[in-house]
């Protein structure tokens, strides 16, 4: 930051830069010296002291002199007050009035725009002076000053001042810092704390380390708010919290007390302190107690205070002009409430800190060569940066990377610090083709709405189809067709192919280019002669199914399912016909083809069914029963017929079955199959009691087989018919357990007999009461009501009349005169028009006479 003077040890100066070099972590003030005015006046004169308000600088020297600054450091005001040491200056905090006190014991208080002031000499030297911070206004016409007593100063009514002594007796007073009604001071026994309001003193903070001399390690203090004031002195720090006393407590105490409630030492001595938000700045002077005459550089440390330490957030070695002739009395800190600025005053030098931004923050990251970071950070903040362009440190990022050879990680980030300035993208590309690093930029390049040159995508193709042909065909893959001359990039491929014509990726790319040419016979030809599974979604997507007629059968070989697949959805444009007729001479193919169609719907390839018994026959005998059992086009001759020379026994019993025959079909299961339980299930299947004698004369003489119909005839055929033929003698296994199984049988058939017995006489009581409810219920006849058969109302117009009314339960209703005789059974009627359409009878429920 500042310039090395020559007095410094060279083993401190080596060793301090190497931890500079070596920290990585980032600093959190930065700082520039004041220099204007301020430079020509520290060359002949020095600063004794200097006060800060928001809008100017009040600097005091050591000649007497007090210098108003603006921020940058230019004289604005220049007032001679004394031939000696200007010891404190203060001001109001609307920056309208100062006070100032020098060794000479001269006081002066006045208005920076009024004539209105205060002129004083003492007999002793006014170390300090501190204005009310509101003495712009009539009634806080106040100050007070220390020297050997803390005096008061009050304006009356009558425009006199009127003094009082606040303090006296413990020593020279140091330090006074007024805030609100609060005002603290410092002498060599502690600090004292005043409360304006009450008149009251309210704590006394005693001093720790008695064996500094006050004069030397002056007392630093710092209001943080109106009631939290900070206290450094030596290498101790308080942080004292002024609180109102609880009522029930005062008795003849102070209304209010202090409460320290943070208290630690530091490794050097204070010089100065100042609040940033929870966190402390101290201003230290490094003393080797080894070489009392060796002065470090003073240090600027950020701390975070605790109950009884305090964290170390950051420290910072100032090189401040002179450092080497200095003590800790020479040093101040002074801060700037409106805006984290923090000035350090030393005799020769003034040096300003202040909280970095985020400009200065990206410039550490930079330092660093931390630029994906620092990009980060100007992309979050481009609104607040002033000094750097979120562009240009991305391009510096991009060159670091390429400088370390990182070019895949340099091409990605071209994506998002390129953005759309396709300028920019071709002096990109040109560079990664200079370093010959096309393919590591080629994945990154736009391809969307932002397009570049149509010459800067076909020289990297033309790179790749060089050196890389497995990258050069995920790059046509990947790009859309437009971005380069399509033809340009055929020609060079075919002219590749001349070199090597059976590269099997080449072939593949061209196929590509070829669809994207929509030259899609060229890129088909291709596919099938590769074998490519690419071939049937070209097919579907361009609607190729006329270029493929002649091509069925490699299509077949290629991938049997997908081909029949393909076909069978698209039967309208390849007909059924046309298939047979391509695969006619590969029959294995033919079948596979067949086969689908016939699950597909038994009836669509009827007239091919003769064909495929064959066809079954030879490749896939596991669906030629299914086929003949579902299919109803098939010629059962000829089936039978091939079935027979083959020996297929299953097929030609479901054949002979079919066809009628089938005591040959049982014939033929007893004796070649010899499997007494199909023969079992195909007789349950006929349902024929001729079968079953057949089947029982064919077992009688064989026990296994007595076993198994003894096991499952007793639903089908009465077992005493078999039981009773069975030779006396004659062994037969498990006899017992079938027996056993006979008589459960017969058992749970009465079981189910008597079961639904009592289901059949509950249900008909219930219909028949339900019956009886519902003809027992009345029927209403009235003049709406006419007679069935003569359509006239059933009721006379005269109701004095005789007349006579059948009404049946179906509710048809007759006239007794329109019924015909009862007939077969006399005294029964039934209701004709019921009885014509076939409802069953209905009786006469009621006969109504009068």
């Amino acid at each position: 930051m500042a310039e090395l003077d020559e007095g410094r040890r060279p083993s401190e100066e080596s060793t301090e830069e190497s931890e500079e070099e070596d920290s990585e972590e980032e600093p959190k003030l930065k700082y520039e010296r004041l220099s204007n005015g301020v430079t020509e006046i520290l060359q002949k004169d020095a600063a004794s002291c200097m006060t800060v308000h928001d809008k100017f600088l009040a600097l005091g020297t050591h000649f007497g002199k007090v210098f108003l600054l603006d921020i940058q450091g230019n004289v604005t005001q220049k007032f001679e007050i004394s031939s000696v040491k200007i010891n404190q200056i203060s001001l109001d905090e609307s920056g309208e009035h100062v006070g100032i006190c020098s060794e000479d014991g001269k006081v002066q208080v006045f208005g920076l725009y009024t004539r209105e002031g205060f002129h004083e000499n003492f007999d002793c030297p006014i170390k300090v002076v501190a204005l009310h911070p509101q003495f712009t206004r009539s009634n806080y016409k106040q100050f007070v000053t220390g020297g050997n007593k803390l005096l008061l100063y009050e304006r009356n009514w009558l425009n006199r001042w009127k003094m009082s002594v606040l303090h006296e007796g413990e020593g020279t007073i140091s330090n006074i810092q007024w805030r609100a009604n609060l005002i603290a001071w410092a002498n060599n026994v502690g600090v004292k704390i005043y409360d304006f309001s009450t008149k009251q003193r309210i704590t006394n903070v005693l001093r720790d380390n008695v064996s500094l001399r006050p004069d030397m390690y002056p007392c630093s203090l710092c209001w943080k708010d109106n009631t939290t004031l900070i206290v450094g002195w030596g290498t101790s720090i308080k942080i004292c919290v002024v609180k109102e006393r609880n009522a029930t407590e005062m008795r003849d105490l102070p209304s209010r007390y202090v409460e320290i409630v943070s208290a630690f030492e530091t490794e050097f001595y204070i010089s100065g302190l100042a609040p940033l938000a929870d966190q402390l700045v101290t201003l230290y002077f490094v003393k080797d107690h080894m070489d009392e005459a060796f002065r470090a550089r003073p240090r600027l440390d950020i701390i975070q205070p605790l109950p009884e330490s305090c964290e170390e957030i950051s420290s910072d070695a100032l090189t401040v002009r002179k450092y080497q002739d200095n003590e800790c009395r020479d040093y101040r800190l002074e801060h700037s409430e409106g805006e984290s600025l923090f000035y350090i005053i030393s005799p020769k030098d003034i040096v300003v800190a202040k909280e970095r931004d985020q400009d200065d923050h990206i410039d550490w990251l930079l330092e660093k060569e931390k630029y994906e970071e620092a990009l980060m950070a100007a992309e979050i903040s481009f609104k607040n940066i002033k000094r750097h362009d979120v562009q240009k440190i991305g391009m510096d990022y991009i060159n670091h990377l390429v400088k370390k050879g990182e070019y895949d990680m340099a091409a990605r980030k071209c994506q998002k610090v390129l953005g759309k300035n396709m300028e920019l993208w071709e002096n990109e590309v040109y560079r990664f083709k200079t370093i010959g690093q096309l393919k590591a930029i080629s994945q990154y390049l736009p391809r969307g709405d932002l397009r570049l040159r149509p010459a800067i995508y076909e020289m990297i193709l033309h790179d790749f189809l060089k050196t890389d042909y497995e990258g050069f065909a995920t790059l046509i893959r990947e790009w859309p067709g437009e971005l380069y001359n399509n033809m340009a990039i055929v020609q060079a491929v075919n002219d590749h192919l001349k070199k090597d014509p059976t590269n099997s990726t080449l072939l593949t790319t061209l196929a590509e280019l070829y669809t994207y040419d929509q030259r899609y016979d060229r890129a088909l030809e291709i596919y099938l002669r590769l074998r490519h599974k690419d071939v049937y979604q070209l097919i579907h997507k361009h609607n190729l199914f006329s270029s493929i007629e002649d091509k069925i059968v490699l299509l077949m070989d290629f991938d049997k399912e997908k081909a029949v697949d393909m076909l069978l959805d698209n039967e309208d444009k390849i007909s059924t016909d046309k298939v047979v007729e391509e695969l006619a001479d590969r029959p294995e193919l033919l079948h596979v083809y067949l086969h689908k169609l016939f699950k597909r719907d038994h009836h669509k390839g009827q007239k091919y069914h003769e064909r495929q018994i064959g066809l079954y026959a030879e490749y896939d005998r596991p669906n030629l029963l299914p086929f003949l059992r579902d299919s109803t086009h098939c010629p059962l001759e000829k089936a039978l017929e091939i079935c027979q020379q083959r020996n297929f026994v299953e097929e030609t019993v479901f054949l002979l079955s079919r066809m009628g025959n089938c005591r040959r079909a049982l014939q033929m299961i007893m004796e070649e199959l010899e499997d007494v339980g199909k023969a079992i299930e195909f007789a349950k299947e006929q349902d024929d009691a001729e079968l079953w004698e057949d089947l029982i004369s064919y077992s009688i003489d064989k026990p296994p087989f007595i076993t198994g119909l003894l096991n499952n005839i007793g639903t089908h055929v009465d077992p005493i018919l078999l039981i009773n033929r069975i030779k006396e003698g004659m062994e037969i296994p498990n006899l017992r357990d079938s027996l056993v199984k006979i008589l459960q049988d017969y058992n749970l058939q009465i079981l189910l007999r008597e079961g639904c017995k009592k289901i059949l006489v509950a249900d008909s009581l219930s219909l028949l009461q339900k019956m009886h409810r519902t003809q027992m219920r009345g029927v209403r006849v009235d003049e709406e009501n006419i007679c069935e058969s003569c359509h006239a109302t059933i009721l006379p117009s005269d109701m004095a009349k005789t007349f006579s009314v059948v009404v049946f339960h179906c509710r048809h209703m007759f006239h007794k005169e329109c019924l015909p005789s009862p007939g077969t059974f006399p005294g029964m009627q039934f209701c004709n028009i019921c009885s014509a359409k076939r409802r069953g009878p209905g009786s006469g429920i009621l006969e109504m006479k009068k």
